[in-house]
């Protein structure tokens, strides 16, 4: 099939390699703009971009697609379908009816639950048992379009955002060119959504990343895993009489209790609401990632401290 590919950040990635590797013809690549990043913010590709420039496909980035010479742009493609995967821009009405066979967008969750932009961190922030892929055929809604394929993904206890993302897009690469497959042949069927159950994945804020060690163990655990490794939940330690900021990237629940934040042994057990979090990996400003042991050895905190 002649396809434009839509994706920006590495999740995109491995949909692009498996589209390109089944044979299709990608006539073009859509990606968000180079933006500045690292120290020294030098203006830097997205992973898509990247990966389409080694395979030697024209690359476009707009960053809008409302204006009439973007559409015309993309109308001339004459694309059988778009495969729309983290992309970015809201993609108009023009856009949507341009390819002949529609756009097919792969999204991270059990719709109509985790509508929007943050689906793996708030399902694994909510403690929910299980997530998955979907291609869904768009339309002009926020994630409302029908369902045509799905693949379920349980999370586990110790599953941690980036554990899933990794999960996810390997399983959702194939999940779009067994749909393509179906597309080309005629036979891709699709659902409406349900009406009930509708959830809302809101964009992570920073200021909700700060670890409240008053709330409930399991909450605190959530948090931690869901926001692992960005942007990262934290919490503040006074290590070697300074206040720091330290992101905990992985956590266990563990029993024990005791005043909310306070270190219950030389295992790194914190205190909660109710209950306890062992904390497992830690990172503090400027520093690469810890084991616990580790970490507590150059902190030198001690049974008591309150961490918060």
């Amino acid at each position: 099939m002649r396809v434009i590919f839509m994706g920006t950040p590495d999740f995109s990635v491995p949909t692009l390699m498996e589209i390109v590797g089944q044979g299709h013809e990608v006539v073009a690549v859509y990606s968000q703009p180079p933006r500045p990043a690292g120290r020294g913010m030098e203006e830097r590709k997205s992973p898509v971009h990247e990966a389409a420039e080694r395979l030697g496909l024209p690359v476009f980035t707009p960053t809008s697609l409302k204006s009439g010479d973007e559409q015309e742009q993309f109308r001339a493609l004459d694309a059988d379908v778009a495969v729309v995967v983290a992309y970015g821009l809201l993609l108009p009405k023009a856009i949507l009816e341009a390819p002949r066979d529609g756009c097919l967008n792969l999204h991270g969750s059990l719709l109509p639950r985790w509508r929007g932009a943050a689906p793996i961190q708030r399902a694994i922030m909510a403690g929910d048992a299980e997530t998955g892929v979907q291609v869904m055929r768009m339309d002009e809604g926020l994630d409302t379009g029908d369902v045509a394929m799905s693949e379920t993904i349980q999370i586990t206890e110790t599953m941690t955002a980036q554990d899933l993302h990794d999960r996810m897009m390997v399983l959702g690469a194939d999940l779009m060119v067994r749909a393509l497959a179906a597309l080309s042949r005629g036979g891709l069927t699709s659902r409406p959504q349900d009406s009930e159950g509708v959830t809302y994945a809101k964009k992570i804020d920073k200021a909700e990343s700060r670890i409240d060690f008053s709330a409930p163990a399991t909450d605190v655990h959530n948090k931690i895993r869901g926001l692992s490794p960005f942007p990262g939940a934290w919490c503040e330690m006074t290590i070697r009489g300074k206040a720091q900021r330290v992101k905990i990237l992985r956590s266990a629940s563990a029993e024990g209790k005791g005043e909310p934040g306070a270190l219950l042994d030389d295992a790194m057990t914190v205190a909660c609401g109710e209950g306890a979090v062992r904390l497992i990996e830690l990172q503090r400003a400027g520093k690469g990632a810890m084991k616990a042991e580790d970490f507590q050895r150059g902190a030198d905190l001690k049974v008591g401290d309150v961490i918060a």
